[in-house]
């Protein structure tokens, strides 16, 4: 049929007529051609498709009829479908239809639901079973059987991963699986107590290898074992025992000066090994002195070879077990009775420690090899780690005795003055040099002056120059413990040091009490503040020299970051603020001497002139105290600068309430001239101390500044006495000229002055015409 179905084309029915131009028009008889042509391809067509159709007769009719049917059968169910439809859109019936699914959706819920508990059920009647198998043969003695079961129990009832929102049922059976593996634990605890025993009458460990405990007899030992293991009790049944040989035999084992011998026997049956102990014996070479830990170390692996082979039957995982119970307190007993006993005091003798690091690592070689403790944790290799880093222990300890033998020395100080410093002014010699060659004088690093220091301070710098002579002739890490030592030794003496600090009750014991003293002294006048203040000072300067000393001999890395000039400003500081604390004191002292004067008011009258005049004596005696306290110890130039300061509070003091009485008596300016009079007289050696004098006996008063310019207050006192008996017409002349000015009076008080003395003058710029 395809050729029946292809295109006809027009051109080849006219073929002999040029059709190239498409808008030739067709002639008349072109076109009854081509009609005739057309009809006879039709009738063609027609007689092929008859021929085809004949052909295959059967086949179209077959055809026809599959569709008959196919057309039938749809009919049939198109009608059986709209019978459904009419039955289902029938009210009554929908309903129990859907009744009929909803109950048998919850009849097949339930039986789901039944046969899921009905599951529950038949687990958990299986564990139940399972437990009190297990707790059968647990007091049957079959312990291999219970312990299994206990460890696959643990595993079904998810010991330690609960959920929340689980079955009540089981947190019941996990209870029963927790009180059947504690009387499981408890029971082979028993079992190892009865099977390692230490009689204290013959100093003998005793192993048992055929066990009775609560009825139960021939158990083998391991049995027990392979059953705590197991179950996962082994460190809780071992740990008694492990405490047990440490106690009485490992402890006699690393005694340093007692040392033992061990003594092995083994009983033998028709059954095998029954029993097997260990003796503790004295040893007879008590002369021997074990210095490099062989013995110690022999006796430690003799007992715990003992262990591997009677108790833990040469199971690499029983003994390390056994090993990860005792190693840290068998390591820590090794270190504090030999290795920290044996470490050099001396940095000469680090080499021939190497003996003793060398059979350490052996020891714990042999150890490894017996699986005792780990091969490849670092953190079980203390002693080797301990003995390799003998030098920091050896510098530990000696920083610990720096600092011990400092803190003595600062504890046990008195701050007592040399005797030929108790007397008034300085030793010296026509040189200027203290003929005293005490310890306690000094010469400062960055000063031509020489104080009187403490024992304390004097002893504590030597100490802390030795520390630094021994930093250069040390390694690096013992070098870098010697830096920190001495810089600490310093600041311990400014830890004592109560300045403007309340003494806390958490110092504790003689130090508490120290302090509570040294506070007590440095509120009083007396030596103690100003030795403090001397040692402050002192320090700052043998500080800041430390650098320049000893740097150059340190090692390279301590070089780089060794620093001591951060401590001096802070020390300088400190004595800065001792001595001005003192000098409140004097000044708080004098002050309220005083104010028994009274104003210095009505000295005319005699019960007035005599109080006034004791107050006077006060002062003196003050001022003499302090003199004979601070100018043997002061520096000159700090002596000088601070009496300065107190004689300026004093006279200044003094004047000003002078000049503030009114109406003064003719005899009552006498008895004021007096008082200054009798006080300057007895100040006159105080006085001539504050004269510097040079190395050639030659007053520096024209070099330096005079005293009156340090004490303003001084010439203005004299002045005053002058002026109380000197008429007004003189103390005017002296204002005119300047002279009463440079003394350092002012305008009014000029006036008081005046207004004092005349007594009746009741117009003042009548007499005083420049004011």
């Amino acid at each position: 049929m395809d050729p029946l179905l292809d295109r006809i084309n027009v051109r080849d029915l006219l073929s002999g007529h040029d059709l190239s131009d498409p808008s030739t028009p067709l002639s008349a008889p072109d076109l009854r051609l081509l009609i005739n042509r057309l009809e006879s391809h039709s009738l063609h067509i027609k007689s092929k498709v008859r021929s085809y159709l004949l052909s295959h007769h059967n086949d179209f009719a077959s055809l026809f009829s599959q569709c008959n049917d196919i057309v039938l059968k749809t009919n049939e169910i198109s009608d059986n479908l709209s019978n459904i439809l009419s039955l289902v859109s029938d009210p009554p019936i929908g309903g129990e239809i859907r009744k009929l699914v909803d109950e048998i959706g919850r009849k097949t819920k339930e039986a789901r639901e039944k046969r899921e508990i009905l599951g529950l059920l038949r687990v958990i009647v299986g564990i139940c079973e399972r437990l009190e198998g297990a707790r059968l043969a647990l007091r049957n003695g079959r312990f291999g059987f219970a312990a299994a079961e206990v460890k696959e129990l643990k595993e079904a009832l998810r010991i330690g991963d609960e959920e929340e929102g689980e079955p009540i049922v089981y947190g019941l059976l996990r209870k029963q699986w927790a009180d059947l593996f504690d009387e499981m634990q408890e029971l082979l605890a028993k079992f190892m107590d009865y099977a390692v025993q230490f009689e204290q009458d013959s100093r003998t460990i005793r192993v048992k290898y055929r066990l009775c405990v609560d009825e139960m007899d021939g158990i083998e030992l391991h049995t027990i074992l392979e059953a705590m293991d197991v179950a996962g009790v082994l460190d809780y049944s071992l740990a008694k025992a492990a405490d047990l040989i440490i106690k009485h035999v490992i402890t006699e084992a690393v005694n340093y000066q007692s040392p033992v011998i061990f003594v092995e026997d083994v009983s033998q049956g028709s059954e095998g090994i029954t029993e097997a102990v260990l003796k503790i014996l004295p040893s007879q070479d008590l002369k021997i002195v074990d210095v490099d830990g062989d013995a110690i170390y022999a006796r430690v692996i003799q007992v715990i070879r003992f262990i591997f082979k009677h108790i833990c039957f040469e199971n690499g995982s029983w003994i390390h077990s056994f090993g990860r119970l005792t190693w840290p307190r068998i390591s820590d007993l090794i270190i504090s009775n030999f290795l920290s006993k044996v470490v050099p005091e001396d940095a000469s003798k680090l080499a021939d420690f190497q003996k003793i690091i060398k059979c350490t690592s052996e020891f714990e070689i042999a150890l490894k090899e017996m699986m005792f403790i780990s091969v490849s944790d670092n953190k079980d290799e203390k002693l080797s780690n301990f003995a390799e880093n003998v030098e920091v222990h050896f510098a530990f300890r000696k920083k610990t005795e720096i600092l011990g033998k400092a803190r003595n020395l600062l504890l046990q100080c008195d701050f007592s003055v040399p005797k030929e410093f108790t007397s008034k002014g300085p030793l010296l010699k026509n040189d200027g040099m203290a003929i005293n060659s005490s310890k306690q004088v000094v010469d400062l690093l960055f000063s031509s002056e020489r104080c009187v220091v403490s024992k304390a301070a004097s002893q504590l710098m030597e100490l802390v120059h030795q520390t630094l002579q021994d930093v250069c002739l040390s390694s690096t890490r013992v070098a870098l413990e010697f830096y920190h030592a001495a810089r600490d030794a310093i600041l311990l003496y400014e830890a004592i040091i109560p300045v403007k600090v309340f003494v806390h009750h958490n110092y504790v014991g003689n130090l508490y009490f120290w302090l509570v003293k040294l506070e007590r002294q440095l509120d009083g006048i007396n030596q103690v503040a100003t030795l403090m203040h001397n040692d402050c000072l002192d320090l700052s300067q043998e500080i800041l020299g430390l650098a320049f000393e000893y740097r150059t001999d340190f090692p390279d890395s301590i070089k780089e970051y060794a620093v001591f000039a951060d401590m001096a400003p802070r020390f300088h500081l400190m004595a800065e603020e001792i001595l001005h604390r003192q000098i409140q004191i004097v000044v708080y002292n004098l002050r309220e001497a005083i104010d028994g004067a009274d104003g210095f008011q009505n000295t005319h009258q005699m019960q007035q002139y005599e109080s006034a005049k004791f107050s006077i004596d006060q002062v003196v005696f003050v001022l003499e105290k302090v003199h004979i306290i601070w100018e043997p110890l002061l520096l000159p130039s700090t002596y000088k600068r601070s009496m300065c300061m107190v004689l300026e509070s004093v006279f200044a003091r003094i004047t000003k309430d002078i000049l503030l009485l009114d109406d003064l008596a003719a005899e009552e300016t006498l008895q004021l001239q007096r008082l200054i009079h009798l006080m300057m007289d007895n100040l006159s050696s105080l006085l001539k101390s504050l004269i510097v004098v040079n190395s050639k006996g030659k007053s520096e008063e024209d070099s330096r500044r005079p005293v009156d310019d340090l004490i303003p207050s001084l010439r203005k006192i004299r002045k005053l006495a002058e002026l109380l008996d000197m008429p007004l017409k003189s103390i005017t002349s002296a204002w005119e000229s300047g002279e009463l000015l440079s003394c350092g009076f002012t305008i009014v008080e000029n006036m008081q002055l005046a207004h004092g003395i005349q007594q009746n003058l009741t117009i003042i710029s009548d007499t005083l015409p420049s004011f």
